[in-house]
Parts: structure tokens; C-alpha cells; sequence
């Protein structure tokens, strides 16, 4: 077999594998399927294709096979794809035999924990008193935007509830086998071994960029937590208040401004007229919350992007949110993930490389720069200028500009607390990683937890406890959290880059091609700092996010009035097609399609949420 023809077979036997796993993970994580074992089976055998480390030195010697093409052409795109699959393989192998079958039995554990948790019921006391489920959506919307105190407690005593749950019904048994597993490939605990294998950094280094954030914003997140507790009394800094008592009545005031029933269509007319586009790939969307869906918005892609042999082969992309629309507060946070998971769906839709290893969401993507795309796209549904545009009431009059000045003056002196709830992960995930097996009891987990949160957020405990964090239970996710602070760094370097080359970022249609361009169509095959670099001009920095956080109320309100100025300055941009088939779907329903067109698409899906939710 000629070097080319091992690369073509090798993309051709993981697509079957990969997508076997793919479809068996949707349906399980719908809850449309409890077929735990199907899905773990087809885990296990995706697992062990890429972890066979036989397969480093099979390529290698492919590779030096295809030094000798004669053809210049074939020659350098076979080199390509087969250093993509090294470098795919060399994050995933698995070398001995006593280590596969632990992460074989690692596997299997998961699946049954997840299983189990996905039976859990979790119940608050709501407004009118009365004991109803809620998901973990649903919980952080009542504790963030509830007036009413006993709820907000309630909701948030269901989230330690669950803690309490886990450390009884295997958490700790998943860390010890996280563990016993990163000790058979060398390292000291899986959270050195993940940072390593998902970021190709230590850990050692990854602390130095998060604890010069840490300083960078300790001081204005004292100042803030002090200013509150003098203007509404310490029990605001409770942790079933403390949100509340800064955002509450803000995003109140915003809400009818933005009902889920419009965010499919302000999210079609925002990406199209950035020209961002989905190179003709499948899109499946499931956006309502129901009982035994997983709690938390996610993008996987079944087929992914790339060239078969000079022959485009389009994505299969489906992505999630858990909105109810009939709950205040839910129409925003439902856009902001529809945004998020979208910006992950363009990336992945858009990697032009010839393998299908450099169109994957797991290393060797660094999660950090799989996160700066989403992140770059949910971003900008904080912009004024944005909100001018898209987030209008029943008779299209924009929301005024006394309710964004509200959303600035209560938000932007917590900045920094939101950037530092996600920075407050990792101190706690290395400490417990590294906590001797005698060592992990639930009382001695339950404290770590809050003294980690009481010395990143200065609160007794935070509005979403940590072990309520869906992604510290999820394999692919574990130990990985801080990526979404190191992709926040770079969404604002990369703000601070579009701002300063045309002014203005919302509608702007020259940015969905430098984004494809410089971000999106070289995959894995570069770095995350080379990616940025590409683009900006200089190596990942820290500074812009932390400059963000640091700015007044005062200074962040002027910012924005600059934007709505510019914006009434400027003709809006048409909305370009989005080169994508997509469907609607709740579950095994159909809900909408844009097989006719995105308008009917978006006008049956509005009906359909007016109906079913009265909004």
C-alpha cells in the first residue's frame, strides 16, 4: 500500500468508528436512548483506535514512504495528513496493557455514574411554593433571576444537594481511577496529565499565566465584593444572593427584549451578516431543556470537515442548549449558547485540511483555541451596538439604552468575579487531584471546595458550587475547565485586534473570512498561539481580558455609547447565505427546517415556542 492510499484508509476506517461513537453519544446525552452499553462499547473501540500505540510507528514509516512521491503535489498534502495523524496518535497512546484496561474500566465507570446521574431528580421550592424538578439550567436561572429569596435558596441548596449526591454515587471513586490511570502513563495525577495532553503545556506553566491573572484582578474583585456588602449588606454575598443582588433586576428589565422564540432568527441574520458560513454542512440543533438531557449546551460532530482526496466532504454538526422560554431570564442565557455552540459549529464546519483528525473538539486541539471561537461568537451579544440591533420587544423597538447602562453599572464591577468562577475551577481540580486516595472523603472534598472558593471568588461558597460543574464528571472535560478563561484572553485580544482594524465588530461581514481564514481552516494543524499570531499580528495575551475586567462602570459605559454612535453611523450589512441544511429538533421531534428557507425555518420555529410556551 502506497503511503497515500494508507492515509486515504486511515481516514476512511476512523470516520466509521468515530461516527458509530458520535451517534450512540447524541442519543445517549439526549436521553433519547438507555443504551448505556452500546454507547460505551462504541467509546471503548473509538478509544482504543486512537490509543493503539502501535499505529506512531506504522505512521512514521508511511512518512518516510511519502518522502520519496514523486508527484510535488500529492507528496506535500500526503505528509500533511499523516503528521496530523501522528501528532493525533502521539496525544493518545496508550502503550501498555495494564493502561488500556484501566481506561477501559475508567470508561465503563463513567458511563455508569453519568447513567445514575441522569436518573437523579433535583427539586426546588419555586415562587408559589411548591416542589418542582429543575436541570442545572434551570437551577442557575432561578438563583440568578428570581425575586424571590426562599427560591433562590431553595435552588441552590438543590446544587450542594447534588454535590452531597455525587461525593455518595461515585465521584470519588472516578477520581481515584482518573487517577490510577494518568500514574500508568507517568504522570503525578490526571490533572497533569490532561493539562498536558488537551494544552501541550504543564501544569507548572499553565499556573503562571492563571496566577498573574489571578493578581491582575484580585484587587478589583475585593473592591467590588466590599462596595456590594456596604450597599445592600453582607447577605448579599451570600452565595444564593450574591448574583442576584448585582444582576437581578438588570436582566429582569432586559428579558422582554429577547425572547428565545427570536433567537434562532437573530442568530441566522447576526452570523449571516458577519459572513460567517457552514460550507455546505448539516447542522442538527436541540435547544429546549427536558428531563434526562444533559444539563449543559454542547457541539460534537459527527462527520467532520475535510478534503477526501480532493473531494470536499462536508460536516455533520449537531449542537444543544437547555432554554425554557417560558422562564425569565432563560430567552438570553438560550441566545448566548445558541452563539456559543454555533461559533463552535462554524469552526468545524470550516477546517479545510485533508484528514479528518484536524476537525476534532479533543486533542490534539487545545481546548482553549476550540473555546476562543465559541467564545469570540457569544461575546458579542454583550455589545451594545449588538443589543441595539437584535434584542427588540414585540413591536421592534430596541431595547432602550437606560436598561444597558443598568446591565453595565451592575455587572461590570463583577467582571472580574465572572472571569475568576471559571479561574476558581482549576485551583480546585489540582488540589483534588492531588489528595492521597485516604485523603478523598466526602468532608474533606466538601471543604476544599469551599475553600477554594472562598480564595478565588472571597465568597463562603459560590452561587454554583463546584462540584455541581457538569464537566468535572465528563471525561473529555475534566481537568480542562481553565480553557475557557485561556479562549476568554484570547477572544479579547482578538476584540481588541477587529476593534482596532475597522472600529466596530457587530455585523461586521469582513470578519467571518479572517476568522475561516487565519482561525478555522488550518484546524490542529497549528497552534493555538500560531493561530493568533496569524491573525493579530503577536503571541497570546493576557492583558486585554484583564484591562476589560479593570475598567470602571463608567469607563465600560462610554465604550458601548461609542458603539451605539457608530452604529447609527453606519448602512446595516445584507445577510449573506449560510451555506448550511439545518433542523430544528426536541428530542425526536422535527420542529423547523430551512429545507424551503432560513425565513420559513425561523418563522415555524417561532410559532412553535409562541404556542407551546406563550412567548
Amino acid at each position: 500500500m502506497t503511503a497515500t492510499a494508507y492515509l486515504n484508509d486511515l481516514n476512511q476506517r476512523y470516520l466509521s468508528i468515530h461516527r458509530t461513537k458520535e451517534n450512540f453519544f447524541w442519543d445517549t446525552y439526549m436521553g433519547l436512548s438507555d443504551d448505556h452499553n452500546g454507547s460505551t462499547e462504541a467509546e471503548t473501540a473509538w478509544t482504543q483506535f486512537l490509543s493503539d500505540a502501535t499505529q506512531i510507528p506504522a505512521i512514521k514509516q508511511q512518512i518516510k514512504q511519502a518522502e520519496s512521491i514523486i508527484n510535488t503535489e500529492e507528496k506535500e498534502q500526503t505528509l500533511i495528513g499523516l503528521q496530523g495523524w501522528l501528532a493525533t496518535f502521539e496525544s493518545h497512546a496508550i502503550e501498555s496493557e495494564t493502561a488500556q484496561k484501566l481506561k477501559s474500566e475508567l470508561i465503563k465507570f463513567e458511563a455508569g455514574l453519568f447513567e445514575k446521574k441522569q436518573n437523579h431528580i433535583m427539586t426546588y421550592v419555586n415562587e408559589a411554593g411548591n416542589t418542582v424538578e429543575g436541570s442545572l439550567p434551570v437551577l442557575a436561572s432561578v438563583v440568578r433571576t428570581s425575586s424571590n429569596e426562599a427560591t433562590r435558596r431553595s435552588a441552590h441548596q438543590a446544587f450542594l444537594d447534588l454535590e452531597q449526591w455525587l461525593l455518595q454515587n461515585g465521584f470519588i471513586e472516578l477520581i481515584k481511577l482518573r487517577n490510577q490511570f494518568a500514574r500508568s502513563q507517568g504522570f503525578e495525577t490526571f490533572f497533569d496529565y490532561s493539562v498536558t495532553k488537551k494544552e501541550k503545556m504543564g501544569a507548572d506553566e499553565l499556573f503562571t499565566i492563571l496566577d498573574d491573572f489571578e493578581k491582575r484582578t484580585h484587587e478589583c474583585h475585593q473592591r467590588s465584593l466590599n462596595q456590594l456588602a456596604a450597599d445592600k449588606g453582607k447577605d448579599a454575598l451570600l452565595a444564593h444572593n450574591f448574583v442576584f443582588s448585582f444582576a437581578g433586576d438588570a436582566m429582569r428589565d432586559l428579558d422582554p427584549y429577547v425572547p428565545f422564540s427570536k433567537s434562532l432568527r437573530r442568530w441566522v441574520e447576526s452570523f449571516g451578516r458577519l459572513n460567517i458560513e457552514f460550507s455546505g454542512a448539516e447542522l442538527t440543533l436541540d435547544l429546549l431543556d427536558r428531563k434526562g438531557k444533559y444539563p449543559n449546551g454542547f457541539c460534537h460532530g459527527p462527520i467532520p470537515s475535510f478534503y477526501d482526496q480532493n473531494q470536499w466532504v462536508a460536516a455533520k454538526v449537531n449542537f444543544t442548549s437547555n432554554a425554557k422560554p417560558d422562564q425569565i431570564g432563560s430567552g438570553y442565557d438560550g441566545m448566548n449558547t445558541l452563539f456559543h455552540e454555533g461559533g463552535h459549529a462554524a469552526h468545524f464546519s470550516n477546517v479545510k485540511m485533508n484528514a479528518p483528525c484536524f476537525s476534532q473538539e479533543f486533542a490534539p486541539t487545545s481546548m482553549a483555541y476550540a473555546e476562543t471561537q465559541s467564545m469570540f461568537c457569544d461575546s458579542l451579544l454583550t455589545d451594545a451596538d449588538w443589543l441595539k440591533q437584535y434584542a427588540l420587544d414585540d413591536n421592534g423597538t430596541p431595547v432602550p439604552d437606560e436598561i444597558i447602562k443598568a446591565i453595565i453599572d451592575s455587572k461590570q464591577p463583577f467582571k472580574a468575579y465572572q472571569e475568576r468562577s471559571i479561574l476558581v475551577v482549576p485551583y480546585f481540580e489540582r488540589a483534588l487531584y492531588r489528595l492521597s486516595d485516604e485523603e478523598l472523603t466526602p468532608e474533606n472534598i466538601t471543604a476544599l471546595a469551599r475553600a477554594s472558593e472562598k480564595k478565588i471568588l472571597g465568597l463562603a461558597c459560590s452561587p454554583r458550587p463546584l462540584m455541581a460543574i457538569p464537566h468535572l464528571v465528563s471525561d473529555e472535560a475534566a481537568c480542562a475547565y481553565h480553557g475557557y478563561l485561556l479562549a476568554h484572553m484570547a477572544v479579547y485580544q482578538t476584540r481588541a485586534y477587529f476593534t482596532e482594524k475597522f472600529g466596530y465588530l457587530t455585523d461586521n461581514p469582513e470578519i467571518g473570512p479572517l476568522l475561516a481564514k487565519h482561525y478555522w481552516n488550518a484546524g490542529n494543524s497549528v497552534s493555538h498561539n500560531d493561530s493568533i499570531i496569524a491573525l493579530t499580528g503577536e503571541g497570546f495575551n493576557a492583558k486585554y481580558l484583564a484591562d476589560e475586567c479593570n475598567l470602571s462602570a463608567q469607563d465600560a459605559w462610554k465604550v458601548e455609547q461609542d458603539k451605539i454612535a457608530e452604529l447609527n453611523s453606519r448602512t446595516q450589512a445584507d445577510v449573506a447565505p449560510l451555506h448550511a441544511n439545518i433542523t430544528i429538533i426536541d428530542g425526536p421531534t422535527t420542529l423547523a427546517s430551512n429545507s424551503e428557507s432560513n425565513q420559513k425555518m425561523c418563522d415555524d420555529f417561532e410559532a412553535y415556542i409562541k404556542k407551546t410556551y406563550g412567548r
